[in-house]
Formats: C-alpha cells, structure tokens, sequence
C-alpha cells in the first residue's frame, strides 16, 4: 500500500464508513438478485493490486445479493506464450488472426493459465467460482467468422479459427449461479464438427449478457471509457450517436468489438452497458455501487 493510500485509510473514521455502507443501500436494494456479467480484461488481468480488486468486488457484490457471471480475455498472456513460439500476432479489425497453431497456444492460456488464475483468486477472495469455456454444457455454439475488407466489400477476409456466435444455451451458467456459484468464462467456442474457435471476449460477454437477460453488462479496459477526437471522455452514449463515432473513424481497432458487442447488448435488453477504466482500483464497486461512475453508460435510444 502506498503511503498515500494508507493516508487515506486512516482518514476515514468508523462513522464515515458506516454513512459510505448506507449510500450503498439503495444500489444493493435495486440490484439484489440480478445478473451482472463482467467482462475482465487490460491492465485489470496483469496488475496484482488490480487483481486482488477484482476478485474482492466480485465476492462482495456476490455476498451482497447480486449474481456476477465473469467473462474474460486474456490478449497480454496469449502475446507472451506467442512470442515464447517465435509467432507475432496478427490483427483484422480488432479480431485476432488464428491459425491451428495460435489456436493450440488460445486454448492452452485462456481455458487453462487464465480461468484457472481468475477462478483461484476469487475463491482465494472468498467466493466460490467455478471455470468454463464455451464447450462446456454446450454454452457456445459457434461458426467461422468472415469479415469484410475494408476497400472492398464483396471481399471476405479468412482470419482462421475466429468464431461467431450461433447460439447460447444459458442453462450451465444458470445452474451454477442458483447454487451459488460465481462463473468464469473462457471465450471458446465449439463447431458443428466439434471443432473449437476463439471468439472475441467482447463479443461472447455482450452475447451472455443478452441471453441471460442481465440487469448490468460492464466492460472493463485500458481506457478511461470512450473517448471522443480530442480525448474527452463521453460519460454516456446513445445508439445514434455511437453509429456517428463509428462513421467518422473516432472507434476503431481493439474498441470496434467492444462497442459493438454493448450496443447490441444494450439493443438486446440489457438495462445498462458501460464500458469503465480498468484501472482504477475497485472500478467494479465504483460503477455499480456509487453515483460516481469511472466509464462510458451506453443507452439503446
């Protein structure tokens, strides 16, 4: 803890903290037993500090009454095991580009290093978390995903093991959630064939979030929220106004999916989507819990 953060402890007197508990009364009171999914990722996954948050918010808003489901990426550790191999990554508008081999090296960090990191801290934190990938219980059903070149159109791009959504069965996720259990997702999906496909985690929590009916989808990333051209920050978005952001090249790269992903999630009836910064510690409680938020709220009008 830094000098100034243990400043900042000692200054809050008992009374204080109980009159912050009671500002959270109202919050908890709205929320209680709805869903919340959680898509973890950026500096959150890579900063141990960050880490131990993380874990520590989702275990208290699990004791408080919600029902956190976390999905996750894991982009910084799959470059790691990559480079290890002498492979560089490849990106197509924000979609990795997947070949057997980089798909071999997906499976082994995000359903194995990742979810088993994420599921140890939150059990360490006090929860009771439970791993899983797309496959399991049939959760994601999945298809090659083509995307379209950017000069020409008619043209599809092949990005490899890349997949799209075709159906969420839910039923896993709810089973584990009514029995107390917090998931963790790791964003693979299977094929008709039984083949695997690494799906963006943007992509697969927007789409959980739908199906699960979710009262709150929250975004995690490296970025203070979005941004408009002179770097100032949009506390809260409509669906017009994100189709201008994508019109004039404002959202682009790693943040297209993002968007994309809580627009349709927002359009698909999840009561609020926002996009938080990260890094900043307790972003979770700080967004769900308090009137200060640290992001971007994303509306369906």
């Amino acid at each position: 803890m830094s000098e100034a953060s243990a400043e900042q402890t000692v200054r809050i007197t008992p009374a204080q903290q109980a009159a912050i508990l009671a500002e959270a009364m109202p919050y908890i009171r709205r929320f209680h037993g709805k869903i919340v999914v959680v898509k973890y990722g950026g500096n959150a996954m890579t900063d141990e500090k960050l880490k131990q948050s993380f874990a520590r918010d989702v275990v208290l808003l699990k004791l408080v009454g919600l029902k956190p489901v976390v999905v996750h990426g894991g982009g910084p550790q799959i470059e790691q095991l990559l480079a290890k191999v002498g492979k560089k990554g490849e990106f197509i508008q924000g979609m990795r580009v997947t070949d057997a081999e980089t798909m071999d090296i997906v499976e082994m960090v995000l359903a194995g290093q990742v979810n088993k990191e994420i599921v140890e801290l939150i059990n360490t934190a006090g929860g009771r978390a439970v791993g899983l990938t797309g496959q399991d219980g049939g959760l994601i059903r999945a298809r090659r995903l083509r995307i379209s070149s950017k000069d020409k159109p008619d043209e599809q791009i092949d990005i490899g093991q890349v997949g799209e959504i075709e159906s969420i069965d839910p039923s896993i996720i709810e089973t584990l959630t009514a029995s107390g259990f917090i998931p963790v997702i790791a964003p693979i999906g299977s094929g008709a064939e039984g083949e695997t496909y690494n799906i963006n985690a943007d992509v697969v929590a927007g789409k959980v979030a739908e199906v699960l009916k979710a009262e709150k989808l929250v975004l995690l990333t490296n970025t203070p929220g979005v941004l408009d051209k002179s770097g100032k920050l949009l506390t809260g978005l409509s669906a017009r106004e994100i189709d201008e952001l994508f019109a004039d090249g404002t959202i682009s790269g790693g943040m297209l999916p993002k968007i994309s992903s809580a627009l349709e999630a927002a359009r698909g009836g999840v009561n609020a989507v926002h996009i938080v910064d990260g890094r900043v510690d307790h972003c979770l409680l700080l967004e769900i819990m308090t009137d200060h938020g640290v992001g971007t709220m994303i509306r369906s009008h």
